[in-house]
């Protein structure tokens, strides 16, 4: 079973510039981060884009329902920023049928130490081998369906 792995940015991509003190994107990470973890699960990486999710767009969003239901793949998982993450997840619910989708992100950048990154990368593989078909945020060792989930922005954490 190959696992589409479809990459748009958001914390988890993200790295510290020392000049200006920004979070900023250079390049994705997750290829690394399989390599760091070990992962023996077959997959294929796409970036579509690097953005956080504040930026992400309407034709983005088409973009990421395109590349969903174009993919000969029938498990994908998705890097998303959280905050607009759900908005994304609830268009593909819509949309994508027969398949299985994971959408997934990070609070604290891979780069940075104490990152939820390779955590959630993990759990979010594990999740789209697993689950039936359906569109599903995996945040944090929770998954969640996508029309029943929101971000605290209070606290910080998906419920």
């Amino acid at each position: 079973m190959k696992i589409k792995i479809l990459i748009t940015g958001g914390t988890i991509d993200k790295v510290y510039n020392d000049l200006t003190g920004e979070l900023v994107f250079k390049n994705t990470h997750i290829v690394d981060m399989l390599n760091r973890a070990r992962s023996m699960t077959d997959s294929i990486s796409e970036v579509l884009f690097l953005k956080d999710s504040l930026a992400i767009t309407k034709e983005d969003r088409q973009l990421i329902l395109s590349k969903c239901l174009e993919a000969n793949e029938n498990k994908i998982v998705i890097t998303h920023g959280t905050d607009t993450m759900v908005e994304t997840a609830q268009l593909l619910g819509r949309k994508v049928k027969n398949k299985t989708v994971i959408l997934f992100g990070a609070m604290i950048p891979y780069s940075v130490n104490h990152s939820d990154a390779l955590f959630n990368l993990g759990f979010a593989l594990s999740s789209v081998q697993t689950l039936s078909k359906g569109v599903y945020i995996a945040m944090n060792g929770r998954i969640f369906e996508f029309d029943k989930v929101i971000k605290n922005k209070i606290i910080g954490v998906f419920e």
